[in-house]
């Protein structure tokens, strides 16, 4: 493959995963240390819920090693609340706390609403919203009504460089996106495992095989890499139960070694 396949979580923080990720009496505050580990990039889940103080971003960046990437959902005020309307404040807040992150800093996700539904006006307002993102940042965008994934949407975001998000969840599921990968919309891609349902509450083990899955879509991001230089790739733990397992699934479908995770003290031996 020519594009360089970064593959993670969607988040770090679950105790629900020592022991069957995180070595057992690993501490919450060494979480992502440990983490940073086993992979070389994650996306963080918090900052869809508010934009974080500045010190918070910084230590994220502070317990990572050279190279890894921090991908960030922007704020569901700007995406859900205001539904892409007079938030250019919260934007510009939200871009200077991503760039607390300098070198570490990945794209930028806008999750849009299931209920942000495809019509004259929201193409619209999606339109002059896309021309407003800084271009000094990398901008993904995930629909989640299926009525997105037209040409006309795909066209827009190729116009920007924004890249269309192939999600794998219940809003739009893996047929309507797979065909997507042949056709980018960024110089790189992004993709996201959510899973079908929000049934699954033990997250420190494999509820449900979706392996054959799995190894679907690492062939449709082996076709993806002719196409980009780096592609974004992020499991939630819905998807089958223990996102960990799903990521380095992936891994070794890629060709990719996975590397297990060390205590701190373990780890600070091998350098």
């Amino acid at each position: 493959m020519s594009a360089t396949v970064l593959v993670g979580t969607q988040g770090w923080n679950y105790p629900a995963w020592v022991g069957g990720f995180y070595p057992v009496g690993t501490r919450r505050g060494d979480w992502l240390r440990v983490y940073a580990r086993a992979f070389r990039t994650v996306e963080v889940d918090a900052t869809f819920y508010a934009v974080p103080a500045e010190p918070i971003v910084r230590g994220w960046g502070e317990r990572v090693p050279s190279g890894f990437l921090f991908s960030l959902k922007v704020p569901q005020e700007i995406t859900h609340e205001r539904r892409l309307v007079d938030c250019g404040e919260v934007l510009a807040r939200f871009c200077r706390r991503a760039a607390v992150l300098g070198d570490a800093l990945g794209p930028l996700l806008l999750q849009l609403s299931p209920d942000f539904k495809p019509a004259q006006a929201t193409f619209g307002l999606l339109a002059e919203f896309l021309g407003s993102l800084p271009a000094q940042f990398r901008w993904a965008v995930e629909f989640r009504h299926p009525g997105w994934l037209t040409h006309r949407s795909i066209d827009l975001l190729g116009s920007r460089n924004v890249a269309l998000v192939l999600a794998d969840s219940r809003w739009i599921g893996r047929g309507l996106v797979l065909d997507l990968a042949l056709e980018p919309t960024a110089d790189f891609g992004y993709a996201r495992w959510v899973g079908p349902n929000r049934r699954i509450t033990d997250y420190s083990r494999v509820q449900v095989d979706r392996d054959y899955e799995i190894a679907l879509w690492a062939r449709a991001l082996e076709s993806l890499s002719q196409r980009v230089r780096t592609i974004f790739g992020y499991f939630n733990n819905h998807f089958q139960g223990h996102a960990p397992h799903s990521a380095r699934t992936l891994q070794r479908q890629l060709g990719q070694e996975p590397v297990e995770p060390v205590a701190l003290q373990e780890q600070a031996e091998l350098f």
